[in-house]
């Protein structure tokens, strides 16, 4: 069982900054991949950035790389996702899944782990 906490959301202006968390519970989070998707209003679940369970392999959205990085401390059971130069469009409910497979699906459907999700609102 894995429980995941995400923090960090907020208010930005365009061009800002912004560093997610997701916390997880259990002594078993090293073995999971981890994944940020995001949700905004009206429009389906999309896939955002993963990265396994070694932190050696990350995977990113066209629309994010370049601006946003994703990493992980398994000492600490958190994952990351600083984003920079955030845009209007970046504006959704971004959540972090837990993953037994290092390569995302990027449907978001077979994960089994989620966190309750973060508000992050970018204002032009």
């Amino acid at each position: 069982q894995v429980q995941l906490v995400e923090s960090g959301g907020g208010l930005v202006q365009a061009g800002g900054s912004l560093r997610l968390s997701c916390a997880a519970s259990g002594r078993t989070f090293s073995s999971y991949a981890m994944h940020w998707f995001r949700q905004a209003p009206g429009k389906e679940r999309e896939f955002v950035v993963g990265i396994s369970w070694s932190g050696g392999s990350t995977y990113y959205a066209d629309s994010v790389k370049g601006r946003f990085t994703i990493s992980r401390d398994n000492a600490k059971n958190t994952v990351y996702l600083q984003m920079n130069s955030l845009k209007p469009e970046d504006t959704a409910v971004y959540y972090c899944a837990a993953s037994t497979n290092n390569v995302p699906d990027y449907t978001g459907r077979l994960y089994r782990y989620w966190g309750q999700g973060t508000q992050v609102t970018v204002s032009s």
